[in-house]
C-alpha cells in the first residue's frame, strides 16, 4: 500500500525526468503562444498536458514515446487552431471570448458585470493595484479575454482607440 518496490520508484524518477525534459523542449519549440495567459482553449490544452504527464509517470502501460507523442499532438493542435484563429474570425470567436466593458465614463455596467460574474469590489481592487485611489481617475475598466481586468486611466486623448474592439463600447 505505501511501498511496493524500488523498481517502481526508479521507473518514476527516470521516466519523470525524461518526460519533463521532453515537455520543456516541445514547449520551447512551440513558441510563446503555448505559454501565454490562459483563455479557455489554452487552459484545456494545459490540463490535458498535465494529465498526460501524470499518465506517463504513474501508468506503466503508457510509454515515454506515447506520452511524448501526446504532448506533440496537443501542442500541434493548439498551434494549428491558434494559427487558424488568426486568419479565420469565426474560429477566433469560437475559441476566445470578447473583451467586455464593465466600467466606462463614471458608470458601472451592472448588466455586463452580472453576466460576467464580476463584483464591484473586484473592479476596485484592480484600480488599487494600478495605484488608483479614486474611480474619478478611471476612464474605463475592461474584463479581458483571459479573465484579467484592465484599468484605463483618464488621459488628454480624445479618442479611445484601445476600446474599439471591446464589447459594450460605442464609438
Amino acid at each position: 500500500m505505501f511501498f511496493s518496490n524500488f523498481s517502481t520508484i526508479e521507473r518514476t524518477i527516470i521516466i519523470g525526468l525524461c518526460a519533463y525534459i521532453a515537455l520543456i523542449i516541445i514547449l520551447r519549440i512551440s513558441g510563446k503562444r503555448t505559454l501565454s495567459k490562459l483563455n479557455a482553449f489554452d487552459m484545456v490544452v494545459t490540463i490535458a498536458m498535465g494529465s498526460t504527464l501524470s499518465s506517463i509517470l504513474i501508468n506503466k502501460k503508457v510509454t515515454l514515446a506515447q506520452g511524448t507523442t501526446a504532448f506533440i499532438m496537443l501542442i500541434g493542435l493548439q498551434y494549428i487552431i491558434a494559427k487558424l484563429a488568426v486568419h479565420i474570425p469565426l474560429i477566433n470567436k469560437l475559441i476566445k471570448s470578447e473583451p467586455q466593458i464593465i466600467y466606462l465614463d463614471g458608470e458601472y455596467h451592472t448588466e455586463a458585470m452580472k453576466k460576467e460574474r464580476v463584483m464591484k469590489k473586484e473592479i476596485l481592487q484592480a484600480a488599487r493595484s494600478q495605484g488608483i485611489s479614486s474611480m474619478e481617475e478611471v476612464d474605463a475598466v475592461v474584463l479581458e479575454t483571459d479573465g484579467s481586468i484592465s484599468v484605463l486611466k483618464k488621459s488628454d486623448q480624445k479618442t479611445k482607440e484601445t476600446l474599439n474592439d471591446v464589447k459594450g463600447f460605442n464609438k
